[in-house]
């Protein structure tokens, strides 16, 4: 057999370009054909003629010319509805993809003109690759929205009403106070809503800003770019690789084993000849292709769901914290209910105003606050967060699922070893020019990447996977390929792509020179070597590949994978005849070399993968390589360690191919995933989720990841900015590209967690308090000693700023030493309710003692000083909450992590001095002097130590079990 293509063969000479006149004759033939299908507006066609020196016959004989009336008379509409109603029929008689694309101005191989006039002309006839924004609400709509709350409306009523009846009862001196004081109370609602919410609007937007713009490759005037989704535009050839998320609406042109996961049915197959039509948002779960753009932005599927869509996704967080309010304001109904009723009974009417708390307008606006400010260190440490409850999950958390390549390591492939035979040859002039032309057919057309050579001077722009670009830049540094020259001396007949279930990739060429027809294969070494019946020394001769031959090939690629290399084998055979059952057979192959492939570690994965582990966060790697391969890096990570006696390294199909009851067997062991194909993380995902454990999947490249990411629990996509999103997912972390962030949105998320407990707990110890502080001297005495504007005081103004206290506090490492936090651990824990019914009962005991005996004691009027000691009890009580676990309530409240909660703290204290001092006709309150002040502070401080003693009363907390998940109750 040949397999060596003489040096010397000459390359057919490219014909001259034709001349302006056949330019206008094909140019005018090209609007001929179109005359039955567009309507003209005009009796004449306008021909612009464009010159392209220096290129070939191709350039000539496009249809470029033409292209801008082209597209100025496509009949667009006709596009869309072709699309929407996805009739073949009709797309058969456009002529198919090709039909399709002439009518569009375009090409199915060289994509559009893409000059800047061309791109804007497209923007101007079909619109832009953007869904129009809905309208940014403005404050005062936000405000208006705030001011719409029943409640707040009712208030409102009550509000106008005490004014008229205090000034006509009291005159207008006296009698304004109490009206006057609930309206402030809801201006201070309204404005405080409003502000939180128009922040949050705004960080919402930016976010959805920047995550909208990825970016796709297209192609343009035959050259592959990367281009924003924003700029796509119709006529555009669009690459589609395994785990896109198709930009724009359109059809396929070419393709090979791609199926997109639509919302129904599912997985669809597409297909070039038969059900071509792809719709904007859908992902691509496995093969490659390339489609034409049909429609963009509004004119799109999605873009016409999105204009009749919401997407309502409250937090879990906030829907707990909502049944605790819920069901508090019910008690306080009810109380107030009875209040009133003998109150009435008592001819007291009008006294039961004080006794609702706004509960719920309070814990709200305490919850949006506090939510506000959290999200804001999540943002500014490499992390963006689409939905809180993704950064919600990630307190819970027991199992990561990481991609090796692009998550892990940098994503940086280059070549680091190459074998010809037995023999590691120095540079391509050591070895044989038949077996160098041979590597330079196997690595630049046996791939669905391409190399661009702008000029003679300019360095070669090289597209595509990671793996392809090293391998192609390699063969243009090392094997001097000329990619132009080489597309030209051979036909490609057949491409297919690399298969995460085959682990290669094989294309078949014919030589043009000599119609010689060579089959080429790509892929995984150890894969590629079972087939391989000969090899090729440095010397072009061809080898019997005995026994002992492939043990050493064999020891080589070990070798390679013991030193973190991906291996990757070259080998190709001449076929005789075409057909599929001589191409399809692996066997007979000849190898031609083998190539280590390294990509780097990133540099912060070990120290974070150490963290995830003392947090009880378990790191799992699932990558293609084989297992030598993956366990050398598994150790550079630290997922894997020498001492790791129980660890299990097993490859995806054996992992599958066992019966699921081994599977949860072994699952909770598994360190690495190798040979992993395209659904094996799937299942290894799911398995986890069987066994109890809450799952994140880190993706990188996202190219075999499409069905894990659907069955995670939240997704870690490692996206330096401009890379592309891998599809739509429930709840997405984007991580800027560095692992190091994942350790940081556990932390963050354990943190939002605490910091709503800890809230839950003053609003809990707040209206707990007040309800029966108020209670039982208004059925007792008729009388309560917290009127609605106090009680509005402490649940708005210092609930706000509790609220604040407690965000701005900074995630400690000390978060990190803590296992998960279970997601089925009710949010009110059992610590939480021992410290909370401590502190209710002493301050119950405190107030009532005032209301009742405080005259008697004090010889002054007591309920300016109930009112006092009841805002100074939850002020210091917040000290208290701050580490609910420690029995030091004032542990790190000096370092600078504090510095904030001390100022909230402090603000807390001045606005109270304010509000009784300065404001006490509005709160209902009379000034206290300097030695009721220290009566008031000292009956506060109370609160520590009964805190303290609290904390040694022993509670125990459900938890999940530890076989199960590490997780903190």
């Amino acid at each position: 057999m040949d397999m060596e293509r003489r040096a010397d063969t000459p390359i057919a000479a490219g014909r001259q370009p034709a001349n302006l006149w056949r330019k206008a004759l094909d140019a005018i033939r090209a609007c001929n054909r179109l005359g039955h299908v567009v309507r003209r507006s005009t009796s004449y066609t306008a021909i612009t003629i464009h010159h392209h020196d220096g290129h070939s016959d191709a350039d000539a004989d496009s249809w470029y010319p033409a292209a801008a009336a082209a597209a100025a008379d496509v009949d667009g509409g006709s596009l869309k509805r072709l699309l929407k109603e996805m009739d073949e029929e009709c797309f058969r008689r456009l002529g198919g993809g090709a039909g399709v694309a002439a009518k569009l101005a375009s090409h199915p191989e060289r994509g559009i003109a893409g000059d800047a006039d061309d791109v804007r002309r497209r923007k101007a006839d079909f619109g832009v690759n953007a869904c129009p924004k809905p309208e940014f609400k403005s404050f005062f709509g936000h405000v208006r929205d705030a001011l719409s709350d029943v409640f707040l409306i009712a208030l409102l009523v009550c509000s106008a009403v005490s004014l008229g009846v205090g000034i006509k009862e009291h005159g207008l001196k006296d009698g304004w106070y109490d009206g006057a004081s609930l309206f402030l109370a809801v201006f201070l609602v309204s404005s405080l809503t409003a502000v939180c919410s128009h922040r949050q609007a705004r960080r919402a937007d930016k976010l959805a800003s920047e995550s909208a713009d990825t970016v796709v490759t297209v192609v343009r005037a035959a050259r592959r770019q990367e281009v924003s989704t924003f700029d796509v535009v119709v006529g555009d050839v669009v690459i589609l690789r395994s785990g896109d998320a198709v930009p724009a609406d359109g059809v396929l042109l070419h393709g090979h084993g791609l199926r997109v996961d639509e919302p129904h049915p599912g997985p669809v197959e597409i297909q070039a000849e038969r059900n071509p039509f792809l719709a904007s948002g859908v992902k691509v779960l496995d093969g490659h292709g390339s489609m034409l753009v049909t429609a963009v932005g509004t004119d799109t599927s999605l873009g016409e769901a999105l204009r009749s869509h919401t997407d309502p996704h409250p937090a879990t967080l906030q829907e707990r914290l909502e049944g605790h309010t819920s069901t508090v304001g019910k008690v306080a109904d009810a109380v107030a209910a009875v209040a009133f009723t003998v109150l009435t009974a008592r001819h007291f009417t009008g006294c039961g105003t004080g006794m609702m708390p706004l509960l719920d307008k309070g814990v709200a606006l305490a919850a949006t606050l506090m939510l506000t400010l959290s999200m804001k260190p999540v943002v500014m440490d490499n992390a963006l967060v689409h939905r809180l409850s993704a950064l919600e999950t990630m307190a819970s958390v027991t199992a990561i699922c990481a991609d090796k390549t692009g998550t892990l390591t940098l994503n940086q492939m280059s070549v680091a070893e190459f074998w010809v035979g037995a023999e590691q040859p120095s540079s391509a002039t050591a070895i044989a020019g038949g077996v160098v032309n041979l590597l330079r057919q196997g690595a630049g057309l046996n791939t669905t990447g391409s190399v661009y050579m702008p000029d003679n001077a300019s360095p070669p722009e090289i597209s595509g996977s990671p793996t392809e670009k090293a391998l192609l830049s390699w063969a243009v540094a090392c094997l001097g390929m000329d990619a132009a020259t080489l597309r030209r001396s051979f036909s490609v007949l057949e491409v297919e792509a690399f298969d995460s279930h085959r682990k290669h990739s094989r294309a078949v060429i014919r030589d043009n020179a000599n119609g010689v027809v060579l089959a080429h294969w790509k892929g995984a070494a150890d894969v590629v070597l079972a087939g391989c019946s000969m090899y090729v020394d440095t010397r072009g001769d061809a080898r019997e590949l005995g026994v002992e031959q492939r043990n050493m090939l064999e020891k080589v690629s070990n070798d390679m994978g013991a030193r973190g290399l991906r291996c990757i084998a070259f080998a190709c055979k001449q076929v005789h005849r075409t057909e599929p059952s001589e191409i399809d057979d692996e066997a007979g192959l000849t190898l031609l070399g083998l190539v280590g492939l390294h990509d780097p570690c990133r540099p912060e994965v070990k120290a974070a993968t150490e963290a995830c582990t003392r947090a009880g966060v378990a790191v799992k790697m699932v990558t293609g390589d084989n297992i030598p391969t993956a366990c050398a890096a598994a150790n550079g990570c630290g997922i894997m360690s020498s001492d790791d006696s129980n660890g299990v390294v097993i490859e995806g199909p054996e992992f599958v191919g066992m019966p699921p009851a081994r599977q949860l067997e072994m699952v909770d062991k598994l360190r690495v995933m190798a040979r992993s194909r395209s659904g094996d993380k799937q299942v290894l995902v799911e398995r986890l989720k069987q066994k109890g454990h809450v799952v994140a999947v880190t993706t990188g490249e996202g190219t075999s990841d499409a069905r894990a990411l659907g069955a995670a629990d939240v997704v870690l996509y490692m996206r330096a900015p401009g890379a592309r999103v891998a599809g739509s997912v429930r709840d997405i972390i984007i991580l800027k590209g560095r692992f190091d962030a994942v350790v940081a949105a556990i932390r963050m998320g354990r943190c939002v967690y605490n910091n709503f407990q800890k809230m839950v707990q003053f609003y809990l110890t707040v209206n707990v308090v007040a309800i029966v502080v108020n209670f039982v001297p208004a059925v007792t005495t008729g009388d309560t000693p917290l009127t609605t504007e106090q009680l509005l005081w402490v649940n708005i103004v210092i609930g706000a700023l509790s609220a604040l206290a407690v965000a701005t506090d900074k995630p400690s490492d000390a978060l990190m030493d803590s296992p998960p936090v279970a997601r089925t651990a009710p949010l009110v824990s059992n610590a939480m309710w021992r410290d909370l019914a401590a502190q209710a009962a002493f301050q119950v005991a405190v107030l009532l003692a005032l209301q009742y005996r405080g005259r008697d004691v004090l010889g002054t009027d007591a309920k300016a000083m109930v009112f006092n000691v009841y805002v100074l009890c939850q002020v210091f009580n917040k000290f208290n909450t701050r580490e609910m676990e420690k029995k030091n309530a004032f542990a790190g409240v000096l370092t600078s992590s504090s510095t904030m909660f001390l100022v909230f703290i402090a603000g807390m204290l001045v606005l109270q001095v304010v509000m009784v001092e300065v404001l006490g006709r509005l709160a209902g309150a009379e000034r206290l002097g300097l030695g009721q002040w220290g009566i008031c502070v000292a009956m506060a401080a109370v609160s520590w130590p009964v805190a303290m003693a609290a904390k040694f009363i022993p509670v125990t907390s459900p938890c999940r079990s530890s076989s199960h998940a590490n997780a903190l109750c």
